[in-house]
């Protein structure tokens, strides 16, 4: 794996917090940082400002589109394939063990798959495996913590499968 990274995370987009701070998942109520902390990726929870720190620990993290918006939804169809035409270059480049795509709506539009659904998926990202988690936006009111943490893990322990591989 040339990056050293186990997993690449992808977000959707930046909220407007995230990028008036110029910082991954800032948006208050974002259950990223408290998700990776109780999955394992962390050691403890981390704030927004210390996402730099993820390096540290084999992960990192991306969005499929860049434009900052208040909510995922506003993102265009067109964004999220361009971005995903990007982001296959950036994988086929930094090679992470696992790709985590944070959002399956967005995963099906990005990538024209329609049916897919959460978890590993058949297909792959720049010739890497990926695993399709629920978007952590606060706004995403369909999981509860302990879903995200129990989902996200799945993810960890595949991606430390594929590293030690």
């Amino acid at each position: 794996m040339g990056s050293g990274l186990s997993v690449l995370f992808v977000g959707i987009n930046p909220s407007l917090r995230s990028a008036q701070v110029g910082h991954h998942f800032a948006r208050p109520g974002n259950r990223f940082w408290p998700t990776l902390h109780a999955a394992g990726f962390t050691p403890r929870r981390l704030k927004p400002e210390e996402d730099d720190e993820l390096l540290s620990y084999g992960i990192g993290v991306t969005n499929i589109a860049s434009r900052p918006t208040r909510e995922a939804a506003e993102v265009s169809r067109d964004e999220l394939r361009d971005g995903a035409r990007a982001l296959e270059e950036i994988v086929r480049t930094s090679r992470p063990g696992v790709v985590a795509i944070l959002g399956l709506t967005a995963y099906r539009m990005a990538f024209e798959r329609p049916k897919a659904v959460m978890g590993l998926q058949p297909d792959t990202i720049g010739g890497r495996p990926v695993w399709v988690l629920p978007n952590p936006s606060g706004l995403n009111a369909h999981y509860k913590p302990a879903d995200f943490a129990r989902l996200y893990a799945q993810a960890r322990e595949h991606a430390e499968a594929v590293s030690a591989a």
